[in-house]
């Protein structure tokens, strides 16, 4: 987000600062007062309240206006504003018009007619909304691209259109994915400038079995300034495991800042006990710096110890009620899932509100089966604006034994 907006945020027990938060609380709360929490609910459409782009609201926000029975005119008027806003509110129109709102999809079927940044909208319902809702705005497309500066980047809608897109090869690079593991290793070995046949031989080996042969590579697989790894790399140690030990901690001597931190992360992730107290401390020491970006990592270290990891429970209640980072909030709650589940009841019940789909998925598989956490749960299977994994675990949880949601 912002830095205009950065500090700003409302108490994190308040209503307004729930909302900002994501917090599935403030959905609730919300819902005892429609009108006296409408303003906060626009105002989580117009100002961007994520901490971080990876922080989810558009679900959580078109909730709201649909459960609170909201007036959707502000909405559609905000798609008039800079590009920023108006995908804001782009993604909060599209999901309501999939809930059935003819008032959201006409919405933004006339803004791709008349509005400025229509390309980022029709390029955002095409790729949510079904074909036929927005294939018959081909003609406009196709009149209205000749003003454009640039040609679009991605393919759909435009090649279905008949409209060129800039981001698309004239020749596509030849797949590496033929290549036995020996042979990518080999190239990944060659001493010459890294270019896109590193990536490439990279990106098909994350999608096979871990290399043990990549280990001897990794020192060498740094962009040219030596200052960062090179794309995938750290996803390839990752999918290594307990296998890059040894020489994790090699790495985590090196001068070489990228590669020292890889190593620690190596060490943090596959060590033994040993590390608890240190994860504790580090937890501790986020915490008193109000770091909210990072200890999502130390939390699922922690998480990986269970109940022997029970000193950094206070740290992961305290991150999981005030982080304004709701992608990191998730990672508390399942660590304190992994660890202490006492308490958590409501936490669990909240998080069937929460923002992040992650958090929901959670809840569905942790929550207690009272009738409204139940009853809940069949509200997210037959959302037509949720997400199909949150859909499919809800049909599970559903169907398991425990029995179905009341009537």
């Amino acid at each position: 987000m912002s830095d205009e907006y950065e500090m700003s945020y409302a108490h994190p027990d308040s209503v307004e600062g729930l909302l900002q938060r994501g917090r599935g609380l403030g959905a609730v709360r919300a819902l005892q007062d429609p009108a006296g929490s409408a303003g906060f609910v626009y105002d989580g459409i117009l100002r961007d309240w994520r901490w971080d782009g990876v922080d989810d609201r558009s679900l959580y926000l078109a909730r709201l206006i649909q459960d609170l029975e909201l007036p959707l005119a502000p909405v559609v008027d905000q798609l008039a504003g800079d590009e920023d806003a108006c995908l804001r509110a782009c993604e909060v129109l599209e999901l309501l018009a999939l809930a059935g709102s003819e008032e959201a999809r006409e919405g933004l079927r006339e803004y791709v007619r008349t509005g400025g940044h229509w390309v980022c909208v029709l390029e955002s319902i095409a790729d949510v909304w079904p074909p036929e809702w927005w294939e018959d705005l081909g003609d406009v497309a196709r009149l209205r691209i000749g003003a454009e500066p640039e040609l679009p980047w991605f393919a759909e809608p435009w090649t279905r259109f008949g409209i060129d897109v800039r981001g698309r090869p004239a020749t596509p690079r030849q797949s590496l994915a033929g290549l036995g593991t020996a042979e990518l290793l080999a190239l990944l070995a060659e001493d010459r400038t890294r270019d896109e046949t590193t990536f490439d031989a990279l990106r098909a080996l994350n999608g096979r079995e871990p290399a043990e042969g990549l280990i001897p590579l990794v020192p060498s697989l740094g962009t040219v300034d030596g200052r960062r790894p090179l794309p995938l790399v750290t996803r390839a140690v990752e999918r290594l495991g307990a296998l890059a030990l040894p020489a994790a901690r090699d790495w985590a001597r090196s001068d070489r800042p990228w590669l020292a931190r890889l190593g620690a992360d190596v060490l943090a992730d596959h060590s033994g006990p040993e590390v608890l107290p240190g994860l504790v401390a580090e937890l501790a020491g986020q915490w008193a710096a109000r770091a909210w970006c990072g200890p999502c990592r130390t939390a699922r270290r922690l998480a990986r110890f269970g109940p022997d990891a029970a000193g950094a429970v206070p740290y992961l209640r305290r991150f999981w009620l005030r982080t304004p980072h709701s992608y990191e909030r998730t990672a508390c709650l399942e660590a304190l899932i992994a660890i202490d589940r006492s308490g958590l009841d409501f936490v669990l019940t909240e998080s069937l509100w929460d923002c992040e789909e992650t958090a929901r998925l959670s809840a569905i598989a942790s929550a207690p089966a009272s009738p409204e956490v139940l009853g809940r749960i069949a509200v997210l299977r037959d959302d037509p604006m949720e997400t199909p994994e949150v859909r499919a675990a809800a049909r599970a949880r559903l169907s398991a034994p425990s029995g179905p949601p009341p009537p």
